[in-house]
């Protein structure tokens, strides 16, 4: 390879990585979770009725993801 394709592939593998940490960083449940919210929020919000749905899904399921990240990052009894 020459220099300027190991040029390239090290900004296209930082950029990557930046972002990668940025979006998923230490708690990758909150991007899966994030993503899976806008996904269902945009297929209940399609149709003319189910919009009000969706304004009820949305908070329920924000609380829901946030809950369960706040119960896998406590620590476990009997561990320091």
């Amino acid at each position: 390879m020459s220099k300027q394709t190991n040029l390239v592939m090290r900004i296209l593998k930082g950029f990557g990585m930046f972002w990668w940490d940025f979006l998923v960083g230490d708690t990758p449940e909150l991007f899966v979770s994030t993503i899976a919210l806008i996904g269902v929020t945009f297929l209940l919000g399609r149709g003319i009725h189910n919009s009000h749905v969706a304004t009820v899904v949305l908070p329920l399921f924000v609380v829901a993801s946030l809950a369960i990240t706040v119960a896998r990052s406590r620590p476990k009894k009997g561990s320091k």
